[in-house]
């Protein structure tokens, strides 16, 4: 990346603002020793803004960046004196969005320890599963799942809430230097369709992969943001990353309520909001706030946005949503601003600097304009592969993202759903997320769901599946010759089912395995 345009935006950003000699010097001496990891990034803020509120949890629990990082400390020499961590271990982060999961992650940094997030939704096989398959030294977790932890080996150590904060509390003193290799960051795929894998995020190698984001999204130094997304999944990761480089202001719920969120907002004086799709749609379904918060910034990814969404949610709130396009394995391939979104709703917009990206046949061939392809993506922040030894296609130093888009001729993109979601009904190619944006436009719909499901005429048929909103009725039949007037016969869904809402996982993505079971 160009030092020129590396400069402006950060300069654009509020990065580059004078400040104590003293503390500039040693803000930059934290990034120069310990590098961009967590760690790395946790200690330049508290440098720079040691006075600085670093978080904010929703049980008026405050911390300063000079506090945070001292926490975090404190448990990372408690994991090495009384626990036996070493480098390269793993431990396992069972925990919603509170400030004990930055301090444990970051602890885990310190020590050059890998930090595998584990998603709140797994069930206690599959938590099984993961534990056994990464190899977990210990497993840091929430009270709430205590149950959930039960039937875990006796010999993985297990660290509840409570003594989580007697290692804290119970630190003795010491130093912490830079560990010999770098702690790993294990993102859980998402697992919609079965056990989830272990993705080894990389370590940024410089400021590359910030200017990257707040490029595109108006994100400055100091804001105050609140991080809604999940933190163990990419998109939430991803913001503390952000967030922490900033030296922003971070508020935390550990679970989503759309009331909640806004009452937070407001009360908290936000200027963004991290979120998933289903977030910002579940907003929409309470009334707004007088006055409504002041936001700058709603940046959404994780899932595809529904059909219509953008524009309501920006007469509502203004034109500050931002839509990124990405995956746990490539980070990001696309961001679409507020522009784009009016001008193309479901678009997933364009590249950020820095990132290529590329629409290619089987045979690794360019498509063109128009044309669905295979989405392939290079940028600095590709993952280094499955903690399994697997890897994804490469072609020309692009990976393949597992996702069929297309592109149009002002060069926006547009993502047409998971390549093994595509279904052949009749000898034609359908993709349920065409038919998923169009039926999310009738007014009585809540949410849907459009799946592929075996027929033995066609070979397979769509299968909706419909939430509506209270109150509302929708005729079976009219679904369909709903559908028949704007697509092709083929894209008609033969089953139309109601159900009171959608099942998901904890980053909004619709868990197509449970709507199957409704054919045993």
């Amino acid at each position: 990346m160009d030092l020129p345009f590396v400069v402006a935006t950060l300069t654009r950003r509020g990065l580059l603002t004078p400040g104590s000699p003293i503390r500039v010097a040693s803000q930059l001496n934290a990034l120069r020793t310990w590098g961009w990891s967590l760690a790395g990034e946790l200690r330049q803020a508290a440098a720079r803004d040691p006075g600085r509120t670093a978080v904010i949890d929703e049980n008026g629990v405050e911390l300063t960046y000079h506090d945070l990082l001292d926490r975090a400390e404190r448990m990372a020499r408690s994991m090495r004196a009384g626990l036996g961590v070493q480098t390269g271990d793993r431990i396992g982060v069972l925990c919603r969005n509170h400030h004990g999961l930055i301090e444990t992650i970051v602890a885990a940094t310190l020590l050059g320890v890998d930090a595998v997030l584990v998603n709140t939704g797994l069930s206690a096989a599959q938590l099984g599963t993961v534990a056994e398959e990464q190899r977990l030294r210990l497993l840091v977790h929430d009270d709430e799942f205590a149950d959930r932890v039960l039937g875990l080996p006796a010999e993985l150590h297990r660290l509840d809430e409570r003594a989580r904060e007697e290692l804290v509390a119970g630190a003795l003193p010491g130093d912490l230097h830079p560990p010999e290799r770098d702690g790993r960051i294990i993102v859980l795929t998402s697992g919609t369709t079965g056990t989830p894998k272990g993705a080894r995020r990389p370590t940024p190698s410089g400021f590359g992969p910030l200017v990257s984001i707040i490029d595109r999204i108006p994100l400055h130094a100091r804001d105050r943001v609140m991080i809604a997304a999940p933190i163990f999944h990419t998109w939430g990761f991803a913001a503390l990353q952000v967030c922490l480089a900033l030296r922003a202001t971070i508020v935390l719920h550990r679970r989503f309520d759309p009331a909640a969120t806004l009452a937070a907002l407001t009360a908290n004086r936000c200027d963004a909001l991290f979120a998933v799709p289903v977030m910002v749609q579940r907003l929409m379904e309470v009334p707004p706030p007088d006055p409504r918060p002041s936001l700058t910034v709603v940046a959404v990814s994780g899932s595809a946005l529904p059909g219509g969404l953008a524009p309501k949610f920006m007469d509502a709130y203004g034109d500050v949503l931002y839509n990124l396009y990405g995956s746990t394995e490539v980070s990001w391939a696309s961001i679409a601003g507020p522009q784009d979104l009016r001008q193309a709703p479901t678009t997933a917009g364009r590249p950020p600097h820095g990132t290529r990206l590329e629409l290619l046949d089987d045979d690794g061939r360019p498509v063109p304009d128009g044309r669905v392809g295979r989405i392939f993506v290079g940028n600095e922040m590709l993952f280094e592969g499955y903690t399994s030894g697997a890897s994804r296609e490469t072609r020309d130093g692009l990976l393949d993202t597992g996702d069929l888009g297309r592109l149009n001729a002002d060069g926006l993109l547009f993502v047409d759903g998971r390549a093994d979601d595509m279904i052949v009904s009749g000898g034609e190619n359908v993709f349920p997320s065409e038919v998923e944006d169009l039926l999310a436009q009738l007014p009585q719909v809540r949410e849907v769901a459009v799946i592929g499901v075996p027929d033995p005429e066609y070979g397979q048929r769509l299968s909706a599946f419909l939430a509506l909103h209270p109150g509302e009725t929708l005729d079976p039949e009219a679904v369909r010759e709903y559908v028949r007037h704007y697509l092709a016969r083929f894209s008609v869904p033969r089953d139309v089912i109601y159900v009171k809402y959608l099942p998901r996982n904890a980053t909004g993505k619709v868990l197509a395995r449970e709507l199957r079971r409704y054919y045993g």
